[in-house]
């Protein structure tokens, strides 16, 4: 079977997606698939949240185990599509880039048979454009100059490294046998 979803992010001018993706891929595949339709770089972390009809959040699904024993948190790859959303259960919460927090609201909109020559995920249906992401953002504040940026180059030599002999470590009360590990 094939599952069809409108992915909307939730921004002021309507952006969506519609994304035709087999039953049997995983919420891996289908973050692979909006990344791709909304023209992201893919270089972000991201998440899915379960949700109810409200769309209030409920349990995190991340792209990556970042738990304390590894193995232990199921991650995307570990739930498909057909274990994770039904036609009771067609709503989930999926979050791109935690810098920017793009958020979006994925809704299975049906469930449908597969077509013959189709590739699946395949984008159905694209309207909007995305708003400049993480890759566009210039890290500067308003009105700096330019030549601020430059204070910060590696100009030491010999002589200020000497700040750093054992000598001031016997200055600050430590010796050279502390372990900074």
């Amino acid at each position: 079977m094939v599952y069809k979803f409108r992915v909307i992010l939730d921004a002021e001018e309507d952006v969506f997606r519609d994304i035709a993706i087999l039953e049997e891929d995983t919420l891996e595949d289908l973050h692979n698939a909006i990344v791709n339709a909304f023209g992201f770089d893919g270089l972000e972390v991201a998440s899915f949240y379960t949700c109810d009809d409200d769309w209030t959040q409920d349990e995190e699904i991340p792209l990556f185990d970042t738990g304390d024993t590894p193995g232990e948190m199921k991650t995307m790859s570990d739930y498909t599509l057909r274990t994770t959303l039904t036609e009771e259960d067609n709503k989930i919460i999926y979050v791109y880039d935690f810098l920017n927090m793009f958020t979006f609201f994925v809704e299975l909109a049906a469930i449908e048979e597969v077509e013959a020559g189709v590739t699946y995920p395949d984008l159905l249906f694209s309207h909007g454009e995305t708003p400049a992401g993480s890759q566009d953002l210039a890290f500067s504040a308003e009105g700096a100059d330019d030549d601020l940026y430059g204070e910060f180059d590696d100009d030491y030599d010999e002589e200020d490294l000497d700040m750093f002999s054992d000598d001031s470590f016997e200055d600050l009360g430590l010796d050279d046998s502390h372990n900074w590990n």
